[in-house]
């Protein structure tokens, strides 16, 4: 049986991560109504943990409105009640707690990248005046001023979106497989020379999973042109490296798209006595590592968020209008909206 000290720390990674203004930190209320939508989303009784349930407005997370999860906060609950709560879960089934924890991880970046979007500053003309040069002449001046700031407010953004999901999406799916991100510098994957003996320099592993011996390589495809940038050769060679180091490589691309260069990937990971699994085969496969728990954390959070962007089929983009207000910016179409609020 699990100590006091273990739910007070599964309590704590629940409610919070980072330090200083990119701390993020959820409240009581918020984790109760997390915990609550994790035992509908396993089918469990409530009255069965000892949690009164909290009804969202929608059983799917992903339609549940961010301002919601802020009105939570006004829920009377203690911290120690959370704590009781997550032993109870945890008792039922001990991968409640892995559930629980990407839950959180998941919601607490949304609440930060929301942040963001709202605290992300307009560029000044002092930063990219001097781009006018490349485009000046074009066309209308306040046209091209305008352009310029929309496109830098959107890279920024957009920088800052790929930083954040790189904390989150790699650590979640090697969560589910039941292993963690190894950097390169602590690495037992070691880099070999051209005469195939290993150096001190360790490879970046996305997945190590010790317990049965695999290291995984996360993608979600593999294409011409993401693997013609020089690194494709890069991804030859962890499959050699991870098999003079006594480990089983796995590659497991999630998109079922084919090409030339994924035929070729996944063939040397065979040839170096590993695994390959593509497409609705590598959903299968991660299910199966993750149980009966963790595979629905799966099926409710990370695939439908993965295939449901990647079915919009885009030959050209649409036209989309984006408008800023003081305490706004709105990205529309003729059908729908996307309302950032700003403060």
């Amino acid at each position: 049986m699990r100590n006091s000290a273990f739910f007070r720390n599964l309590y704590t990674k629940c409610k919070m991560h980072g330090a200083g203004d990119a701390q993020v930190v959820i409240s009581d209320g918020e984790l109760y109504s997390l915990i609550s939508i994790a035992i509908d989303n396993l089918d469990w009784s409530h009255t069965e943990i000892g949690v009164d349930r909290v009804v969202a407005p929608n059983n799917d997370y992903y339609k549940i409105p961010l301002s919601w999860f802020d009105q939570q906060a006004h829920i009377n609950i203690e911290s120690n009640q959370i704590e009781k709560t997550l032993r109870s879960a945890f008792e039922k089934d001990n991968d409640f707690g892995l559930f629980i924890e990407n839950l959180s991880a998941l919601h607490r970046r949304r609440v930060k990248y929301r942040r963001i979007l709202a605290e992300q500053p307009m560029p000044t003309m002092d930063q990219i005046g001097p781009r006018s040069l490349l485009e000046y002449g074009c066309c209308e001046s306040a046209l091209l001023a305008n352009w310029m700031v929309w496109r830098k407010w959107i890279y920024d953004v957009d920088n800052r979106s790929a930083q954040e999901t790189g904390y989150l999406f790699e650590p979640l799916l090697a969560s589910c497989l039941g292993g963690e991100p190894v950097g390169a510098k602590n690495s037992p994957v070691k880099r070999l020379d051209s005469n195939g003996t290993p150096t001190k320099k360790g490879r970046q592993i996305d997945c190590l999973v010790p317990s049965n011996n695999r290291t995984y390589e996360l993608k979600l495809r593999v294409t011409i042109a993401a693997s013609g940038q020089g690194r494709f050769g890069e991804e030859l060679s962890f499959a050699e490296e991870s098999q003079a180091a006594g480990f089983i490589p796995v590659l497991l691309v999630l998109d079922p798209t084919p090409s030339s260069r994924l035929t070729e990937l996944s063939e040397k990971y065979i040839s170096c006595g590993g695994e390959f699994y593509h497409g609705e085969a590598a959903w299968q496969h991660m299910e199966e590592e993750a149980g009966d728990v963790i595979s629905v954390f799966i099926e409710k959070y990370i695939r439908p968020a993965i295939q449901g962007i990647e079915e919009v089929e885009i030959s050209l983009p649409k036209s989309i209008n984006l408008s800023w207000s003081d305490d706004e910016i709105k990205v529309s179409d003729n059908s729908a909206s996307y309302v950032v609020k700003r403060g």
